[in-house]
């Protein structure tokens, strides 16, 4: 079984979180998870949901401030191992193309 999940883990604090946004990806790396973080969170797959809860666990933990905000949502197929990468790829394709586009200006 693959549980996935997306991760946001963020200090509420003013100017740049991306120095404290990178420990919370950094604590995912003594996990035996898999993961791929994006613009807006981090994309998490792991083989149980005690794992996947850990390490998000973890990445809350490892973020320093006097608040802290995370947002985990979990997909637990129970009855079917599917990785993230294709459930991206099944969209994909019914799109018939990449399930992405830079922007134009």
């Amino acid at each position: 079984m693959t549980v996935i999940g997306f991760l946001s883990v963020a200090p509420v604090v003013e100017g740049s979180m991306s120095e404290e946004v990178a420990k919370a990806v950094a604590a995912l790396d003594d996990f035996d998870v898999g993961y791929e973080t994006t613009p807006m969170g981090t994309v998490i797959e792991a083989d149980d949901s005690a794992e996947l809860f850990a390490a998000a666990g973890a990445a809350h933990e490892a973020v320093d401030g006097d608040r802290v905000s995370t947002f985990l949502k979990v997909d637990d197929k129970r009855t079917v191992d599917q990785a993230a990468s294709e459930k991206v790829d099944a969209v994909e394709e019914h799109l018939g193309r990449e399930a992405r586009r830079e922007r134009t200006e």
